[in-house]
Protein backbone atom coordinates (compact mmCIF):
# COMPACT_ATOMS: atom_id res chain seq x y z
CA UNK A 1 0.00 0.00 0.00
CA UNK A 2 1.38 3.45 -0.86
CA UNK A 3 0.22 6.17 1.71
CA UNK A 4 1.77 9.46 2.81
CA UNK A 5 2.40 12.72 1.85
CA UNK A 6 6.33 14.17 1.23
CA UNK A 7 6.87 17.61 0.15
CA UNK A 8 9.38 17.82 -2.59
CA UNK A 9 11.04 19.93 -5.20
CA UNK A 10 11.44 20.12 -8.92
CA UNK A 11 15.34 20.22 -9.82
CA UNK A 12 16.14 22.89 -12.55
CA UNK A 13 16.08 19.68 -14.69
CA UNK A 14 12.66 18.83 -13.70
CA UNK A 15 13.87 15.51 -11.94
CA UNK A 16 11.50 14.81 -8.95
CA UNK A 17 13.15 12.84 -6.59
CA UNK A 18 10.63 9.93 -5.27
CA UNK A 19 10.67 9.54 -1.86
CA UNK A 20 13.49 6.80 -0.55
CA UNK A 21 10.34 4.79 0.80
CA UNK A 22 8.78 4.32 -2.69
CA UNK A 23 11.80 3.53 -4.35
CA UNK A 24 11.70 -0.03 -4.36
CA UNK A 25 8.21 -0.28 -5.64
CA UNK A 26 9.42 1.63 -9.07
CA UNK A 27 12.91 0.68 -9.21
CA UNK A 28 11.93 -1.45 -12.18
CA UNK A 29 10.12 1.26 -13.83
CA UNK A 30 6.98 3.49 -13.80
CA UNK A 31 4.48 4.94 -15.76
CA UNK A 32 3.57 8.92 -15.37
CA UNK A 33 0.24 10.14 -16.56
CA UNK A 34 -1.85 12.71 -16.14
CA UNK A 35 -4.42 12.21 -12.89
CA UNK A 36 -7.54 13.61 -12.09
CA UNK A 37 -7.93 16.90 -9.89
CA UNK A 38 -5.06 18.86 -11.69
CA UNK A 39 -2.34 16.46 -10.48
CA UNK A 40 0.18 13.62 -12.15
CA UNK A 41 -0.19 9.98 -11.45
CA UNK A 42 2.95 7.30 -10.79
CA UNK A 43 2.08 3.59 -11.59
CA UNK A 44 4.30 0.43 -11.46
CA UNK A 45 3.93 -0.50 -15.15
CA UNK A 46 1.57 -3.75 -13.73
CA UNK A 47 -0.57 -1.31 -11.88
CA UNK A 48 -1.01 0.65 -15.09
CA UNK A 49 -1.72 -1.95 -17.07
CA UNK A 50 -4.56 -3.40 -14.28
CA UNK A 51 -6.13 -0.25 -13.44
CA UNK A 52 -6.08 2.01 -16.35
CA UNK A 53 -5.41 0.18 -19.21
CA UNK A 54 -7.87 -2.60 -18.54
CA UNK A 55 -10.71 -0.38 -18.07
CA UNK A 56 -10.37 2.06 -20.52
CA UNK A 57 -9.80 -0.92 -23.69
CA UNK A 58 -13.24 -1.83 -22.66
CA UNK A 59 -14.88 1.80 -23.46
CA UNK A 60 -16.43 2.15 -26.93
CA UNK A 61 -14.02 3.80 -29.39
CA UNK A 62 -16.63 5.37 -30.89
CA UNK A 63 -18.16 7.22 -28.10
CA UNK A 64 -16.86 10.90 -28.12
CA UNK A 65 -15.92 10.30 -23.85
CA UNK A 66 -14.33 7.55 -24.69
CA UNK A 67 -12.10 9.14 -26.84
CA UNK A 68 -11.63 11.54 -24.26
CA UNK A 69 -10.82 9.36 -21.82
CA UNK A 70 -8.00 7.86 -24.18
CA UNK A 71 -6.70 10.74 -25.07
CA UNK A 72 -6.54 12.69 -21.68
CA UNK A 73 -4.97 9.56 -20.46
CA UNK A 74 -2.48 8.03 -23.54
CA UNK A 75 -1.82 11.59 -24.98
CA UNK A 76 0.75 12.43 -21.63
CA UNK A 77 1.71 8.78 -20.45
CA UNK A 78 5.27 8.18 -20.29
CA UNK A 79 7.10 5.01 -19.05
CA UNK A 80 10.81 5.71 -17.17
CA UNK A 81 13.05 4.16 -14.75
CA UNK A 82 14.63 6.32 -11.94
CA UNK A 83 17.79 6.99 -11.81
CA UNK A 84 20.54 5.27 -8.99
CA UNK A 85 18.69 8.39 -6.75
CA UNK A 86 15.65 7.90 -7.28
CA UNK A 87 14.88 10.51 -9.73
CA UNK A 88 12.52 10.44 -12.66
CA UNK A 89 12.06 13.42 -15.41
CA UNK A 90 8.85 15.09 -15.56
CA UNK A 91 8.31 16.25 -19.22
CA UNK A 92 7.81 20.27 -19.35
CA UNK A 93 3.91 19.27 -21.40
CA UNK A 94 3.13 17.62 -17.66
CA UNK A 95 4.44 20.00 -15.44
CA UNK A 96 2.39 22.46 -17.34
CA UNK A 97 -0.90 20.30 -17.57
CA UNK A 98 -0.65 20.17 -13.61
CA UNK A 99 0.28 23.67 -13.02
CA UNK A 100 3.35 22.42 -10.90
CA UNK A 101 5.46 25.06 -9.60
CA UNK A 102 8.65 23.74 -8.86
CA UNK A 103 7.06 22.85 -4.78
CA UNK A 104 5.37 19.63 -5.17
CA UNK A 105 3.65 16.97 -2.86
CA UNK A 106 4.22 13.82 -3.72
CA UNK A 107 1.10 11.44 -2.18
CA UNK A 108 1.09 7.86 -1.35
CA UNK A 109 -2.87 6.81 -2.63
CA UNK A 110 -3.50 3.03 -2.18
CA UNK A 111 -1.84 1.82 -5.64
CA UNK A 112 -0.35 4.57 -7.10
CA UNK A 113 1.57 7.94 -6.32
CA UNK A 114 0.03 11.44 -7.04
CA UNK A 115 2.11 14.52 -7.32
CA UNK A 116 0.22 18.10 -6.71
CA UNK A 117 1.76 21.45 -6.82
CA UNK A 118 2.20 22.01 -3.10
CA UNK A 119 -0.23 24.94 -2.92
CA UNK A 120 -2.44 23.47 -4.69
CA UNK A 121 -2.44 20.17 -2.35
CA UNK A 122 -3.03 22.47 0.64
CA UNK A 123 -6.34 24.15 -0.98
CA UNK A 124 -7.71 20.46 -1.55
CA UNK A 125 -6.83 19.28 1.51
CA UNK A 126 -9.08 22.02 3.35
CA UNK A 127 -11.61 21.32 0.96
CA UNK A 128 -11.57 17.72 1.63
CA UNK A 129 -11.43 18.23 5.31
CA UNK A 130 -14.34 20.07 5.11
CA UNK A 131 -16.61 17.63 3.29
CA UNK A 132 -15.19 13.93 4.13
CA UNK A 133 -17.68 13.30 6.94
CA UNK A 134 -20.73 14.44 4.39
CA UNK A 135 -18.78 11.78 1.85
CA UNK A 136 -18.21 9.01 4.27
CA UNK A 137 -22.06 9.06 4.99
CA UNK A 138 -23.32 9.10 1.10
CA UNK A 139 -21.04 6.18 0.47
CA UNK A 140 -22.26 3.62 3.84
CA UNK A 141 -25.16 4.77 2.35
CA UNK A 142 -24.84 3.23 -0.58
CA UNK A 143 -23.97 -0.41 0.92
CA UNK A 144 -27.09 -0.35 2.45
Amino acid sequence: MLSGEYEHTLDEKNRLTLPARFRPRFAEGLVLTRGMDSCLSIYTKEEFSRSIEARLAELDPLSRESRLMHRFYFSGTVEAIPDRQGRVMVPQALIQSAGFSREVMVVGVLDHLEIWDRAAWRDYMKQVEENVEDAAERLAAQRD
